[in-house]
């Protein structure tokens, strides 16, 4: 399972910066309680780190097990849409329910701006990431190209061949997106609708606690599966990328698996800074689906 920290709350102090208004660390781990002892570890304010919010770090652990009784949890309806799995919708709905048994409220709530999230996404992360990577030239860090002829034939040499396809692809269209007559057009009106999506997770949580959600609109795909078509795999991305927009801590935790023994995930969203209360939900959850198991055999 995976938990995406509120940002700011993990320093990303000697990370190679990616989209810098989106980078985040956090754990992978087989339990709710492994990624609560190792956010323990990592969270903190750090001075190296300009973006790191100096908030107290509270216990993780301490609530893990204090069950759902109580607890309001938010399903929004935009997430339970056309494209969407219909094993994965089953599987979702079926934790969300088992949830319910132990005593949370379930409320329907709106995030209307959801649709828009994908296009955002991939405007102000390329943008970030055209800019970002502009400094990787093959001197400071990273892959070092052999043979070259002149400096400029270094950096040139050095990114072609330490780039990935995937990677060109983004660095590309974010130039596009920052360059002249493009600017305002792509990446400040992508700001506004990412203006729109935090507000529409702050309305919703004036109403609940988390809110839970399938964590992509498919199970688990095979590997490679997608890697001829980049706009499919971005698509994938459609429930996750909103909660990092926001900026709010994130867990997914498998919540079980198709027909043919494919995994699918269920994903917990909370306030900012509310990882304490993310943490406690998702471990009295995993105490009735089970922990992560062996993985698939591939």
């Amino acid at each position: 399972m995976g938990l995406k920290p509120t940002y700011g709350r993990v320093s990303r102090y000697g990370l190679v910066a990616y989209a810098s208004s989106l980078d985040q660390i956090g754990p992978l781990t087989r339990t709710v309680g492994d990624a609560a002892l190792l956010l323990q570890a990592i969270a903190g304010h750090d001075p190296l780190d300009s973006t790191c919010a100096e908030v107290a770090v509270p216990d993780y652990t301490a609530g893990l097990r204090e069950g759902l009784r109580g607890v309001r949890i938010g399903v929004p309806k935009e997430y339970f849409v056309a494209g969407l799995d219909p094993e994965v919708e089953r599987a979702v709905r079926g934790a969300v329910e088992k949830a319910a048994e132990l005593g949370a409220e379930l409320v329907e709530v709106s995030l209307p701006h959801t649709p828009y999230a994908v296009g955002v996404y991939y405007l102000t992360a390329t943008a970030e990431a055209s800019s970002n990577l502009g400094r990787y030239d093959g001197v400071h860090y990273g892959h070092r190209a052999e043979g070259a002829a002149s400096i400029v034939d270094l950096f040139s040499q050095s990114r072609r061949e330490g780039f990935g396809e995937e990677v060109k692809r983004r660095i590309m269209l974010g130039t596009y997106a920052l360059s002249a007559g493009y600017y305002d057009a792509y990446y400040l009106r992508a700001l506004r609708v990412r203006r729109l999506i935090k507000q529409d997770f702050d309305r919703a949580f004036e109403r609940v606690d988390v809110i839970a959600a399938p964590t992509a609109p498919t199970a688990a795909f095979a590997l490679g599966a997608m890697a001829d078509d980049p706009l499919e795999m971005y698509l994938t991305d459609i429930y996750t990328i909103s909660c990092n927009l926001a900026g709010l801590p994130g867990i997914s935790l498998p919540c079980g698996l198709t027909g043919d023994g494919r995994p699918v995930g269920l994903q917990l969203f909370s306030p900012a800074f509310s990882e304490e209360r993310l943490l406690g939900v998702a471990g009295a959850l995993e105490g009735v689906l089970g922990p992560a198991g062996a993985p698939p055999n591939l």
